[in-house]
């Protein structure tokens, strides 16, 4: 095996993105070093190499390196153990990677106390899956069934686990509950999903795209709305029994569609915000919105038991990733996947790297 590997790493002083040839890591105690089979491009990726997601966006999470291979999705082949790891964990066992671990150093995790408040994100405070090898501790690996793709497993620790967590846990949607879902991108693709997976209903998707609104059906919403006309708060009350929804989701961050969310909640509705966005979140009626006992939860991530959930269903065929790749790109063509994403071309749900 060669001493060095082909990375896609991001200089984050100067916004510059390569890819380029690194010393392939060494694992040290309780540390895994992956064979990386899959990792995906998310539109997070194209943010920290356009400049979006700045260094000092980065830094106030409480860690930080000036260079950073990207890739937070990713799956691949337990390549070499070291010490301190579990015997469970064998050469060979296929596996998909966490993106994210605890900080280790607040009050929640010097205390064992409850959710870490500086997660660190792979791809992001430290290196991640684009590359041909990739490091992690031993508690990030959840095993993957021997028929699911590499491709379609490296989707699961972003794309579907986010969106399973921000419907299912920070948004609390129950069978029976409504739903609405502003996006149906790589994230929302997923949340209709999971939504109807988990008995939500109706599920109400929202997208300007009309093939994105056709995807949502396909998915399994009930109803998929643009956001542009004029009639959708009619159209959802109507479907809700005049009530508005029990759950609604924000999926891209966009603040038009967070202000419509807010206008369509209903009483006691719970407002899940996974999109990430810098711009500011109003209440433009706080007296309607304190009296109906509404709420707004802001979601980053999930935890390693969403991981479980999600790899569960996708197992008993409960969720169906086969329409999730869009393509498959060789690990050198990760600039042209970048472009891809950031242009939409194509309309992808999520491209693949392949080493």
């Amino acid at each position: 095996m060669s001493s060095t590997m082909l990375a896609g790493r991001l200089d984050l002083v100067n916004t510059k993105f390569e890819m380029t040839h690194v010393d392939v890591p060494e694992p040290g105690v309780g540390e895994v070093r992956v064979k990386v089979r899959a990792a995906g491009i998310c539109l997070s990726d194209v943010h920290l190499i356009d400049g979006t997601l700045t260094k000092d966006d980065i830094a106030a999470t409480g860690a930080w390196q000036p260079t950073v291979t990207l890739g937070h999705e990713v799956a691949g082949e337990v390549d070499k153990v070291g010490p301190g790891v579990p015997p469970m964990w064998k050469v060979g066992a296929r596996v998909l990677l966490a993106a994210g671990k605890r900080c280790g150093s607040c009050p929640p995790c010097i205390f064992d106390s409850g959710p870490c408040l500086r997660p660190q994100t792979r791809g992001v405070n430290y290196d991640g899956g684009w590359a041909e090898y990739t490091m992690t501790h031993y508690q990030a690996l959840i095993p993957i069934p021997d028929d699911l793709p590499f491709e379609q497993a490296a989707v699961i620790p972003d794309a579907v686990s986010t969106s399973y967590a921000g419907v299912v846990r920070t948004g609390g949607l129950r069978p029976g509950r409504s739903i609405g879902l502003w996006g149906v991108g790589g994230l929302g693709v997923h949340a209709v999903q999971i939504a109807r997976a988990v008995g939500g209903a109706p599920v109400i998707a929202l997208d300007p795209l009309a093939k994105a609104r056709q995807r949502a059906l396909d998915a399994g919403a009930d109803l998929a709305l643009d956001p542009a006309d004029s009639s959708v708060a009619k159209q959802i009350r109507a479907a809700t029994g005049g009530l508005g929804l029990d759950v609604a989701v924000d999926v891209v961050g966009d603040n038009v569609g967070r202000d419509q969310a807010l206008s369509v909640l209903g009483p006691k509705g719970v407002f899940s915000v996974i999109g990430l966005s810098p711009l500011p979140l109003a209440i433009h009626n706080s007296v309607f919105f304190c009296y109906m006992q509404q709420q707004i939860r802001g979601h980053y991530g999930y935890e390693n038991s969403d991981l479980l959930d999600v790899v569960g269903l996708v197992r008993w065929h409960r969720l169906d990733l086969s329409a999730s790749v869009t393509g498959v790109l060789a690990l050198e063509d990760a600039p042209e996947g970048v472009r891809q994403v950031a242009s939409k071309e194509g309309d992808p749900i999520r491209l693949i790297l392949q080493p």
